[in-house]
């Protein structure tokens, strides 16, 4: 099968140009595995760092968003049957979709919706499933509820930041102000149901001075944590929540304790990569998305549409997730 893996490449510089096509054999179907036909994809940040710190002898294929047709299942499989339209996000400890083949366990898919095409829905499963653990298992906001408090979040514009902010605008009673710093950015974010849009690259305490709001109770820091740390605690009211996605370098937790501010990780690999008791929690999530998207609440993060599956392209969507200017998602098809 066709595959675009990551190989080794020299020690200085950028290694996207180590993206290449390469050719592997088709696996087959054990146990909770279903094999499926990869028909499009989507590129995230995950990419860019596994690539960017590959040092190994035996090419990695990246890519952890996918749409594809199961083609054949494992003898434990009971979720499933060859020919269901599926989507997933897949394992960070196992070779990814930017292949034509893949396996993934059915615990972390479920069947697409029906109303989008494949490249549509390949733009989500990642970053829906991060959004919403994030919200809702994380920050333990509830569904119709939370009247009166105020979700910030950091990055709307982004991959994660645009399912997220629908997930708050229709699903919650919050008040929901997204981050964006380029007018285009910032009416996307509009557009993906936020209350208030202000301008991270400005002080956020004096944004959301600017728009009335002194603070707010819950923040969703999808990245730059690090350069906004200290206003983020500021915003904070006390007993407020944050929670964050990102790596800063370091972060010292106790100026959160004077505000009693608690701190929440979210990483959507920790479910398939501990292989927890809830695991199957994302088939279920994945599920609950795509019913939305087909009942018209939640609609697709896809921003741009890159092509064919290939090396050269692949290099085209890594370069530009770097200069932390996409909007939206990037997506490719076919092969």
């Amino acid at each position: 099968m066709k595959a675009i893996a990551i190989t080794p490449s020299a020690a200085q510089g950028s290694n996207i140009s180590a993206l290449t096509a390469i050719e592997l054999p088709v696996p087959v179907a054990h146990g909770h595995d279903l094999l499926i036909e990869v028909k499009a994809i989507s590129v995230n940040p995950v990419d860019t760092k596994v690539r960017a710190g590959f040092n190994a002898d035996t090419p990695r294929v990246l890519g952890w968003d996918a749409v594809g047709v199961v083609k054949s299942i494992g003898d434990a499989v009971t979720l499933f049957a060859p020919g269901d339209e599926v989507w997933y996000a897949g394992a960070l400890t196992r070779p990814g979709s930017n292949s034509e083949y893949q396996l993934v366990d059915e615990r972390i898919v479920a069947r697409k919706p029906h109303s989008l095409d494949n490249a549509s829905a390949a733009a989500l499963p990642l970053t829906a499933i991060t959004a919403w653990e994030l919200l809702f298992d994380r920050l333990g906001v509830k569904e119709n509820g939370n009247n009166g408090n105020t979700l910030l979040i950091v990055g709307a514009a982004g991959g994660v930041g645009s399912i997220l902010t629908q997930l708050a605008a229709k699903l919650t009673n919050m008040t929901v102000i997204g981050t964006a710093s380029r007018p285009e950015s910032q009416q996307w974010v509009r557009d993906a149901g936020a209350d208030h849009v202000i301008d991270h690259s400005q002080p956020l305490s004096d944004e959301l001075a600017r728009i009335g709001i002194p603070h707010v109770t819950h923040v969703a820091s999808l990245n730059g944590t690090e350069a906004h740390y200290a206003q983020l605690i500021e915003s904070l009211a006390p007993q407020g929540k944050l929670a964050l996605i990102d790596d800063p370098e370091t972060l010292d937790a106790r100026p959160l304790k004077v505000k009693s501010i608690s701190l929440h990780w979210e990483f959507m690999f920790t479910r398939s990569m501990f292989e927890t008791d809830d695991m199957i929690a994302q088939h279920h999530l994945l599920t609950r998305v795509a019913k939305l998207i087909d009942e018209g609440v939640l609609k697709t993060t896809l921003g741009e549409h890159y092509g064919t599956i290939s090396a050269e392209n692949l290099q085209k969507a890594h370069t530009q997730l770097e200069t932390g200017r996409a909007v939206g998602k990037i997506v490719l098809e076919g092969f």
